[in-house]
């Protein structure tokens, strides 16, 4: 009896080893399944992100047409970029005194992305002839890399004699005057460096300073100057490129008093 006992405990142990194995091997097989299943999505998201990306470039050209006739539009505003800058306090916070001066020969400003999308952009500011720099074009420019790097460079401005950014008047938020001899906008030109994205987005306020850049001329035709000071720390981009990438944002029309006071305010600035 004893011995029949026996038997059948190692008759059971075996079955169910035999049972372990089998879902083992069931197990294993519907894993592959799903890794060959995600596999295969990947790669139709991978299709799919090209396609995009081409779509996106072919009406990037579109609408550089509609921004080049925009740009000429501008340039019959009187001191239109000045304005502009004025009523970010992210932008208003870095001009000194000589800085809005030079602002005044500030023809057009344009974001454009590199011809391979996703791989970066540059900020071009395009001046007329003007007592300051020999310069008509200040770039910086911003590169992302696949590892997950950024690499900032910019114009090395060609300061004429006596004049240069070291030479200006900086003002505390307060709006006090103190005497700064090493701050000016300009001097955002010279900062180039290499570095990781998430580090340079947490470190950095460029991305929020000029990823709506091309909203300005809405705000400025819309009176929305005042809209933008008391909304500017809601509206923080969270990513660079990303940076600055919400072009053309519809901006909601002011009355028009709020125009009128905005005007009357920029030029008690200038």
């Amino acid at each position: 009896m004893v011995a029949k006992k026996g038997n059948d405990s190692k008759v059971l142990k075996r079955t169910e080893e035999k049972d372990s194995d089998h879902i083992d091997s069931e197990l294993v097989l519907s894993i592959e399944k799903l890794q060959e299943i995600q596999d295969e999505l990947d790669q139709i998201d991978e299709e799919a992100s090209d396609q995009v990306l081409e779509f996106e470039q072919k009406f990037n050209e579109i609408r550089r047409l509609v921004y080049n006739t925009r740009t000429e539009i501008i340039k019959t505003i009187p001191d239109f970029w000045l304005t502009s800058f004025l009523s970010q306090p992210e932008l208003r916070d870095l001009m000194n005194e000589e800085d809005r001066k030079i602002f005044k020969y500030l023809d057009c400003l344009d974001v454009e992305d590199f011809e391979e999308l996703g791989s970066g952009f540059s900020i071009t500011f395009n001046f007329n002839e003007n007592p300051y720099f020999e310069d008509t074009k200040l770039t910086k420019s911003f590169t992302f890399f696949m590892e997950g790097t950024i690499e900032i460079t910019g114009t090395t401005i060609k300061w004429k004699e006596g004049m240069g950014a070291s030479n200006g008047v900086n003002y505390n938020k307060k709006g006090k005057k103190r005497q700064r001899t090493d701050e000016s906008f300009f001097n955002w030109f010279s900062e180039t460096q290499s570095t990781n994205i998430e580090e340079y987005c947490r470190n950095e306020e460029d991305e929020e300073v000029f990823s709506d850049s091309d909203e300005d001329d809405e705000e400025y035709s819309n009176g929305d100057l005042d809209d933008e000071e008391e909304n500017s720390e809601d509206d923080e981009q969270d990513e660079m490129k990303m940076l600055l990438r919400e072009k053309n944002k519809p901006q909601e029309n002011s009355e028009n008093d709020e125009q009128d006071e905005d005007e009357d305010g920029t030029d008690g600035e200038k």
